[in-house]
């Protein structure tokens, strides 16, 4: 295993691969696994395979911005996620007490990341580099996409999209609004333009609403009146459909959060594509020292065969955020992959898992879904 095997985390391995400068800078409040587990390795490696230049800076120092700075200024956009699990679920209990350990940071501890870290990291980009596109993705910004309420403040806080000032909000799966961004963005058109892209929100004036969206109750509604409240989760909800689902907005203040329908569910073939990309499986060598990255072992040697679940159940977030329809790998795909496991060193001769989010939900559930 090879440095040059994982994507620039400094100015040395951009050098190492000849690169002056990068077309996305990546920060994420996860360690950097380049392992498909890991929305930051899928998204990274999927526009390394669409020929951009990318570079990732895991765990910045928030309080300092030429942490933020350390890969000089991106030429396309920088994106920004908390990582794998929203970040003030990642740090404080049910009980809202302190979290001493966080399996995403190098041996286990936690300290690695700022509360809400989407905002904080939006923020300190935008002391460094005052013009560059932003665009944000992964569950913290999905499920924050709204007006909504939050558990730690006890009260109902603006869409992230508001408060961390970036330009665009990818929301459930990012490969395909993202390659779509990311080429319209090469050929030189403005952040501010791209607003008509299936699975992301943009803020906009009251006479630039889209053509027959529907209107959510505002910030100021829901954040006064329960009822306001579910009667916008309620058009949010049915309106999740990628085939029948419309447009959305939602005034803040003066402004409109809007949100383009959801995105088509992924191809067989797209998910083959995806899962077939040269990750490294592993983390980064330089976490050797610090104990590694605890959340690798439950993933190390397990399979994701699927995407997506149709039970939509009331207490949980997947049908927001991955969709209700299956969106599944084929036999190959998923065969290819367990023989390079069984090449690893480490291998002990099983495999963990084959599956999903969805229990055993591994096929379309119905004609309707296909």
């Amino acid at each position: 295993m090879l440095l040059a095997d994982f994507l620039p985390i400094s100015i040395e391995d951009m050098k190492a691969r000849g690169y002056d400068s990068l077309d996305f800078i990546c920060v994420s409040g996860d360690a950097y696994v380049d392992h498909p587990s890991f929305g930051i390795a899928i998204v990274t490696r999927l526009l390394e395979y669409m020929g951009f230049k990318v570079g990732i800076i895991p765990q910045p120092n928030w309080k300092d911005k030429n942490d933020f700075m350390k890969l000089g200024k991106p030429n396309i956009a920088f994106l920004v996620s908390s990582g794998n699990i929203d970040s003030m679920v990642n740090h404080y209990t049910a009980a809202k007490r302190k979290r001493h350990d966080d399996i995403y940071s190098p041996g286990g501890k936690s300290g690695y990341r700022p509360d809400r870290a989407v905002i904080v990291y939006c923020n300190r980009i935008r002391e460094a580099y005052k013009d560059v596109p932003i665009i944000i993705g992964g569950i913290e910004a999905s499920l924050r996409r709204f007006a909504h309420y939050d558990y730690w403040d006890d009260r109902v806080r603006n869409s992230i999209l508001v408060d961390s000032s970036a330009d665009l909000l990818i929301y459930g799966m990012g490969e395909n609004p993202l390659l779509e961004i990311g080429n319209l963005l090469k050929y030189g058109k403005n952040i501010k333009d791209i607003k008509d892209i299936r699975g992301t929100c943009y803020m906009a004036d009251e006479n630039s609403l889209p053509k027959d969206a529907i209107e959510l109750p505002s910030f100021e509604k829901v954040s006064q009146d329960k009822m306001e409240y579910a009667k916008a989760f309620k058009i949010q909800f049915q309106e999740q459909d990628a085939v029948t689902g419309k447009a959305l907005y939602q005034k803040h203040g003066l402004k409109y959060l809007v949100q383009n329908p959801p995105q088509y569910p992924l191809s067989t073939e797209t998910m083959d594509l995806v899962y077939r990309l040269p990750y490294m499986r592993t983390y980064h060598p330089i976490y050797e020292n610090l104990g590694g990255i605890p959340a690798i072992k439950e993933v190390e040697f397990s399979i994701t065969s699927h995407r997506g679940c149709f039970g939509s159940c009331s207490f949980c977030a997947l049908a927001f955020h991955q969709g209700r329809v299956i969106q599944r790998r084929s036999d190959e795909s998923i065969i290819e992959e367990a023989e390079k496991l069984t090449k690893s060193k480490d291998f002990k001769g099983y495999i963990n898992d084959i599956g999903g989010p969805t229990a055993n939900f591994l096929e379309p559930s119905c004609k309707k879904q296909l």
